[in-house]
C-alpha cells in the first residue's frame, strides 16, 4: 500500500515541475514575440516613438503614438490630393498654397 502512495506522489510532483516548466517556456516565448515587435517596428525620425499604419481616405499612412506626427511614404501625399472630388481639406489646401 505505501509503494501505491508513493508513486501517485512522485506522479503529482512529476506534473506539477513538467507544468512549471511549460509556464516558464510560454512566458520566455511571449517574452522574445514581444522583443521581436519592437525590434521590427518603425521608428519615429522626429522622436523615436513607434510609428502606426493608419488608414486615411483609403490611403495607408504612418502616425507616431508618441508625437502624432504624420508620415507619408512616396505618392501618398499625391492620391491624398488629387481626388476625384475636389471637397477634401487636404487637397484645397495644397492647391490654395501651390495656387492652382
Amino acid at each position: 500500500m505505501s509503494g501505491s502512495w508513493d508513486d501517485r506522489k512522485k506522479a503529482l510532483e512529476e506534473d506539477y515541475f513538467r507544468r512549471k516548466e511549460q509556464e516558464a517556456v510560454d512566458k520566455m516565448r511571449q517574452k522574445r514575440e514581444a522583443e521581436q515587435a519592437r525590434a521590427n517596428a518603425i521608428h519615429c525620425p522626429k522622436c523615436e516613438g513607434t510609428l502606426m499604419e493608419i488608414t486615411h481616405e483609403d490611403v495607408q499612412i504612418d502616425r507616431c503614438d508618441t508625437c502624432n506626427g504624420v508620415w507619408l511614404d512616396a505618392g501618398e501625399l499625391e492620391r491624398l490630393t488629387t481626388r476625384e472630388e475636389d471637397a477634401g481639406w487636404l487637397g484645397r489646401l495644397v492647391r490654395s498654397v501651390s495656387g492652382k
